[in-house]
């Protein structure tokens, strides 16, 4: 278990920095925009590893047993979850509505795997990312806009329509074969 925290401290340490701009435009003025990117990718990609090694290595200490309804409200929740994620690569309509729809995307993610997996390690992992994501959108309302990604006013209806199905896509690949794979769990009832 102490893996998996130190992981997610690392992961969030490291998420959490631009919501201190001060801190963050320091780290921009000494390593530049291309050296900031580079060291925050490095650490993200080595923080979210560790993450998942501390994941996979707890003990599973169950708090409490999940109907097993829960696994069919977590499979249509994270129908929507998937689309968010699309379209927060792909501006259009959805974006612009929704505003973060990334982070919208991790906390449904997050809620709909609280309600299906009562073990301990799921309780912290996925409880630390709805609190991440609540606060990161709460601090992102005083934050400036960044334009890593493109503006929500391009490519209106086409994109919501490329968001949805490649969304939808997704989504069916992840919890049909990538569930299992990645993850070690079938999701759909054999």
């Amino acid at each position: 278990m102490t893996l998996l925290i130190v992981g997610i401290i690392a992961f969030f340490g490291v998420h959490l920095l631009p919501t201190f701009p001060h801190f963050r435009e320091t780290l921009i003025a000494r390593l530049g925009q291309t050296g900031y990117r580079a060291v925050f990718g490095v650490l993200s990609i080595a923080s979210f590893a560790l993450l998942v090694w501390g994941f996979a290595q707890a003990p599973v200490i169950q708090i409490w047993y999940p109907p097993t309804w829960t696994r069919w409200v977590a499979i249509v929740l994270m129908v929507p979850a998937f689309i968010f994620l699309v379209a927060a690569y792909v501006p259009g309509r959805i974006k612009a509505r929704v505003k973060h729809p990334f982070l919208v995307a991790i906390k449904i993610w997050a809620l709909a795997h609280l309600i299906a997996n009562g073990d301990l390690a799921s309780i912290i992992l996925f409880g630390s990312f709805l609190a991440y994501a609540a606060y990161d959108r709460i601090m992102l309302k005083g934050r400036k806009p960044t334009t890593l990604i493109g503006t929500a006013a391009e490519g209106g209806g086409r994109n919501d329509l490329i968001a949805v199905v490649f969304g939808v896509l997704f989504y069916v690949v992840f919890l049909v074969w990538l569930h299992p794979l990645l993850i070690g769990r079938a999701v759909l009832p054999r």
